[in-house]
């Protein structure tokens, strides 16, 4: 922009300042819940669900103090869910059943559901070409939110919100979404990194995880156990609670009795914000920061007086804080966390990377010691999903700018599941409301304005 219309725009945002800034007390004055949470950090309870429960407090006594966390998909413990599949068969698609039906499937209604996503992993003819090809963008995350809303485009019932066309639209959208993923991805790659193009269909055969990676590299091979993990993370990311803000921005927008397509878009918009689905990329910058200026990144003292720099804000992004670490609702532990540590180290064996898994292993560790020490005020702190995520990630050699999109290749079934809920459970429009805050002013003519 030209130097008299930057000053322009410098000029009204001082004016905007001065409009809408507030003194923190008056939150405190009219018992405004900021961020929907209250001065003890618990959220404002705005519907009920069973698709999902978080828990990382427990009432002792009359008293809330911390506990193991412990994360319920349809009153299953996410524990006993991994174990139930892993080294045994592939978890995607089963939970995802569970999630959307709320009971655990069959043999047979787990093969019939698999058989109708396989049926769907299929976009439009040209699709490809003509809406992921085209406009390729560095975002992804943006490219796919934009394809989800071409997608309508080539629906015949597109505005229809009964649960039976909903459910058909839920379903088509959780069968494409890793293709969209790593089509954009691919665009982004060719169109604006200059390197080659490779697009590969799906194999029928395959599962959700075992296609991501078919269709990611040139000579789309895989390992058994990168597809384990890779499942893993996406059955851990799949769901958490009607409260996080991508699923809440679902619910929000299926109230106003929004579209399928509308309504995932809406949620991609806010998941893909750095405070929520971007987390595991700056737990990666982060890392890359440490490996930069600790000499021995397995030496503990070395490791524990960076961390140090970084709360103290002397060191990386100077903004006080140990990525990964700590988490909204849990407190003593992640269970995801928890579940996804054990493949973390197996996975790196296979590619060689114990001595960064021996970092991570020592930030877990004292992280929360050095965080509490200057926290007086926090009582527990553990480190959470995205901790490990983003270096699982980086071993699949996955590219950064597919991560947050992985992550919405998850949540889209939970998203889904929590739309359908809104949809049997509620016809009100949710709508909270604000204090006004505004003076009443006399109008002046324009000719008397200075």
């Amino acid at each position: 922009m030209n130097h008299e219309y930057k000053q322009f725009i410098e000029n009204k945002c001082e004016m905007c300042r001065k409009s809408d800034a507030f003194s923190p007390d008056l939150y405190t004055k009219y018992d405004v819940k900021k961020g929907l949470r209250d001065t003890k950090g618990n959220g404002v309870v705005v519907g009920l669900t069973s698709v999902s429960q978080v828990d990382g407090t427990k009432i002792i006594d009359g008293v809330k103090v911390p506990c193991e966390g412990e994360l319920h998909y349809r009153g299953y413990d996410i524990k006993d869910l991994t174990r139930g599949f892993l080294n045994k068969r592939f978890g995607f698609e089963e939970v995802s059943y569970l999630l959307l039906f709320g009971e655990l499937p069959t043999k047979e209604q787990l093969d019939e559901f698999k058989a109708h996503l396989i049926e769907e992993r299929k976009l439009p003819v040209t699709f490809t070409r003509d809406v992921l090809m085209k406009a390729a963008s560095k975002d992804i995350m943006n490219s796919i939110t934009r394809s989800i809303l071409f997608l309508a485009s080539y629906d015949k019932k597109p505005l229809d919100n009964s649960l039976e066309n909903v459910l058909r639209q839920c379903i088509y959208l959780i069968s494409v979404f890793p293709m969209l993923t790593v089509y954009s991805y691919h665009a982004y790659n060719h169109y604006i990194n200059d390197e080659s193009m490779y697009i590969h269909r799906p194999d029928s055969s395959l599962s959700t995880s075992e296609n991501i990676l078919r269709m990611l590299r040139p000579d789309k091979s895989y390992t058994y156990l990168e597809a384990t993990v890779l499942d893993l993370a996406l059955v851990l990311h799949m769901e958490h609670g009607g409260g996080n803000n991508s699923t809440f921005t679902t619910r929000v927008t299926t109230s106003a009795g929004s579209d399928t397509y509308a309504v995932i878009a809406a949620a991609m918009s806010s998941l893909k914000g750095p405070k929520h689905g971007g987390a595991n990329i700056k737990v990666m910058d982060m890392i890359a920061d440490i490996k930069k200026h600790v000499k021995d990144i397995t030496d503990e003292k070395e490791v524990r007086k960076y961390l140090n720099h970084i709360l103290d804000k002397k060191a990386f992004d100077h903004q006080g804080l140990i990525y990964g670490m700590g988490h909204a609702v849990y407190t003593k532990s992640d269970p995801r966390a928890e579940v996804f540590k054990s493949f973390v180290e197996k996975l790196a064996i296979e590619k060689k990377r114990q001595e960064d898994f021996q970092l991570y292993s020592i930030i877990e560790r004292v992280a929360p010691e050095l965080i509490l020490a200057k926290r007086p005020n926090a009582t527990s702190v553990c480190a959470n999903v995205d901790f490990y995520s983003g270096f699982v990630y980086d071993m699949l050699d996955i590219p950064h700018e597919m991560y947050t999109p992985l992550f919405a290749t998850a949540r889209i079934v939970g998203w889904s599941a929590h739309r359908m809920e809104e949809l049997i459970t509620s016809n009100k429009i949710l709508r909270p409301a604000y204090v006004n805050m505004m003076e009443h002013k006399d109008y002046i003519d324009i000719e008397d304005r200075e």
